[in-house]
């Protein structure tokens, strides 16, 4: 165990005693009003600068249902749940939001049905500052969606339904996605669609690194 020397007092020589004998002055604040902005968040460049190269997030978007359980169902049994919620998510979604709330201009290439949860993405997306000009909306699939249990020990499962994420896209990108891949500054890929999307835009993105 450290020991702690005693502290020394302020004023070691009598000789440089403070004089008891002053008398205090006050001192009137004066407060003036701010009128600088704080921004709850650090801020990159301006959202939608033509001059600034996007983040382009290529990938997933779920509806992930959580369901709270004190312990996994048994074979064949029925448990109820403590409480459940649905929410906007997926790895793709998720990182396109956090380019968005940073004021940076993101765009979210990937699809969502035509459905309820489709639509809770789309909201969840816009309320973030994300770009939707290269979202489809298809309606042969659903939104992809997942299962999640959490455990009151912190234990959670997760199951995934990929319903659009890994439906329904097109034999080739069209050229207007083509076009933002170029001209990004940052791409992002999940994996949570199909590989040859994936090799697509990898194969765009190597083209402009390696002509």
């Amino acid at each position: 165990m450290a020991a702690l020397s005693p502290s020394k007092p302020w004023y070691p020589n009598p000789k440089t005693q403070p004089n008891r004998n002053l008398k205090a002055t006050q001192i009137q604040l004066i407060n003036h009003p701010s009128t600088r902005r704080v921004n709850p968040l650090p801020s990159f460049a301006i959202h939608n600068n033509p001059n600034i190269p996007p983040l382009v997030v290529v990938g997933s978007a779920n509806a992930d249902i959580y369901v709270e359980i004190d312990r996994l169902p048994k074979e064949a049994e029925t448990i109820s749940a403590k409480s459940g919620q649905t929410l906007a998510g997926g790895k793709g979604a998720n990182q396109a939001v956090c380019g968005g709330k940073l004021l940076y201009p993101t765009y979210f290439l990937g699809q969502v049905g035509e459905d309820a949860h489709g639509k809770l993405i789309t909201e969840a997306l816009e309320g973030g500052g994300v770009l939707l000009d290269h979202m489809n909306t298809v309606s042969a699939a659903p939104t992809g969606h997942a299962v999640v249990m959490l455990q009151s020990d912190g234990q959670n499962y997760i199951i995934i339904v990929g319903g659009a994420n890994m439906s329904c896209w097109p034999d080739a990108l069209s050229e207007d996605d083509l076009e933002v891949l170029r001209n990004a500054g940052i791409v992002l890929l999940q994996r949570e669609i199909p590989d040859s999307v994936n090799i697509e835009v990898a194969k765009v993105r190597l083209l402009i690194v390696s002509p």
